[in-house]
């Protein structure tokens, strides 16, 4: 089809060209013709160029700008006309054009720049990624979800649907705590990458490493923000920061520790357990322990029982965003 509209394009215009100049002569009939090919071929050339390299919705929204600076001009120099100052009014045939290049100018860019921004558009041309498909969900995993490395167990059970976008800032964050001169830190970005590897080679994992990066924004959790508006996705994460300022920015969140809390065996007030006591607690005689999944137990008058293996009854459970912490007694 592109072709047909080429060859019509191309043949209209030569046709127009020998029509009009045939009235002259046939030979500046031909040389018309002959020009008029060449410049149409020329157009057709930066026409699919642009095509190409620029997206419709920037084009669109550069048009847009463009148009509406005219308009903003045209008013401008409507109200010079009106309130014409003396010296400047025999410089009209000057400053009228300027008006409207800078207002156009101005506008065009402003609408380009900020074309992602613009609402409207996104009825015409919503944003989505190459080769997307409709309904496809998109979670884009951060740093600290990563290093934590229980993404990939929930990956392999099955709770994780979608596609899992690893964006290259993220790869490059992760590389840079790898070669960190910070032991910890450097152990925690090879773990990090060893859990790549992993999530990688499970088949039953999507796996999409995402070019799309913002020059302009610094943080890193800045920019899986913005990638999770373009994406229409969600970012798995275990900063309870990232959470909340991707919430106040209409990304949804989903934090791993969250759900690790949620799914925590529920314990109530008055149930018995045995756990073994590690250390001391913050105030006198308290003792401290921990259950398999992590759970701080703090237990009343257990400081004498240390390193042993104590029966205890709940008394309260404290829920907190950290985490959950249960307070008891001796039997």
């Amino acid at each position: 089809m592109i072709v047909i509209f080429r060859i019509v394009f191309l043949s209209s215009s030569v046709i127009l060209a020998v029509l009009y100049f045939m009235s002259i002569s046939v030979q500046a009939s031909i040389i018309a013709a002959v020009a008029v090919a060449a410049i149409a071929l020329c157009i057709i050339v930066i026409v699919e160029y642009i095509s190409h390299t620029v997206s419709a919705r920037f084009l669109m929204a550069s048009i847009f700008g463009l148009l509406l600076g005219f308009v903003l001009g045209h008013l401008m120099n409507l109200a010079f006309d009106s309130f014409a100052v003396p010296p400047v009014s025999g410089y009209v045939y000057i400053v009228k054009p300027l008006i409207y290049h800078l207002s156009a100018f101005a506008l065009m860019m402003l609408f380009a720049i900020n074309n992602e921004e613009i609402a409207f558009l996104d009825r015409i041309f919503p944003i989505k990624l190459e080769n997307s498909d409709t309904g496809t969900l998109y979670k884009i995993l951060d740093t600290s979800a990563i290093i934590d490395g229980r993404i990939a167990d929930l990956c392999t059970t099955g709770f994780i649907e979608g596609i899992l976008v690893i964006p290259n800032f993220v790869l490059h964050e992760l590389q840079m705590i790898a070669d960190s001169a910070d032991s910890i830190k450097r152990n925690r970005g090879r773990r990090g990458l060893d859990i790549l590897n992993k999530m990688q080679k499970d088949m039953s994992i999507k796996i999409k490493v995402s070019d799309m990066d913002f020059p302009d924004i610094q943080e890193v959790d800045a920019k899986l923000v913005k990638l999770g508006k373009i994406m229409n996705g969600k970012v798995i994460t275990n900063d309870f920061n990232l959470n909340k300022v991707a919430e106040f920015q209409g990304v949804t969140a989903l934090n791993i520790n969250q759900l690790y809390n949620v799914l925590k065996p529920v314990v109530l007030p008055g149930e018995e357990m045995s756990v073994t006591l590690v250390k001391d607690g913050k105030d006198q005689n308290q003792a401290i322990a921990y259950l398999d999944d992590g759970t701080m137990v703090v237990v009343e008058n257990g400081r004498r029982r240390l390193n042993e293996l104590v029966d205890v009854v709940v008394t309260s459970v404290l829920q907190t965003t950290a985490g959950r912490m249960i307070f008891a007694r001796l039997k």
